[in-house]
């Protein structure tokens, strides 16, 4: 009942959106701004990358809200956004270097106790090792892990938006 009120109230907001009411913006970028800023670092691993993604996604929202259809819940479109932001942002990226992200590594490392070290040494490896995985695995991978979506979840949005359909 509490979702489909919340649905509700979303609805309204999307259409005040429509409309170019200035508070429903406001209340629509509220409600979703720490999801998609928490998927986007979670992607990225990088906190200014993560801020820079979300912005672009909130840009693509607000530019193309009227084109929500309602076919599916207003947070899977904005999930579907906020992926296809990302995935975007790896397709660009891959023109890059990736020395500089070892180099950058070396330069921020921790002087702290052994144990704070092995630790991030570990969370390193683990970045690596999602980062390395392709684009679409790895968001698998941050929607289950980070937004603890199940995999029901995660295979009923990303086999709905498969084959490019961006909703």
């Amino acid at each position: 009942m509490t979702s489909m009120v919340a649905e509700g109230k979303r609805h309204d907001l999307v259409e005040a959106c429509r409309r170019g009411e200035r508070d429903a913006f406001r209340a629509l970028f509220e409600a979703y701004k720490d999801k998609v800023y928490s998927i986007a670092l979670r992607f990225s691993g990088d906190e200014s990358l993560a801020m820079d993604i979300a912005q672009e996604t909130f840009l693509k929202l607000f530019s193309s809200i009227g084109e929500f259809r309602g076919e599916a819940a207003f947070s899977t479109w904005v999930y579907r956004l906020v992926v296809n932001c990302c995935m975007d942002h790896k397709r660009r990226s891959w023109r890059l270097i990736p020395i500089a992200d070892d180099l950058l590594a070396v330069l921020r490392a921790p002087g702290d106790s052994l144990d704070r070290m092995l630790h991030s040494e570990m969370r390193e490896h683990v970045r690596g090792a999602v980062e390395k995985l392709a684009p679409e695995l790895r968001m698998v991978v941050v929607l289950r892990y980070t937004e603890g979506l199940s995999y029901e979840a995660l295979e009923k949005r990303l086999t709905r938006h498969a084959g490019g359909s961006r909703d």
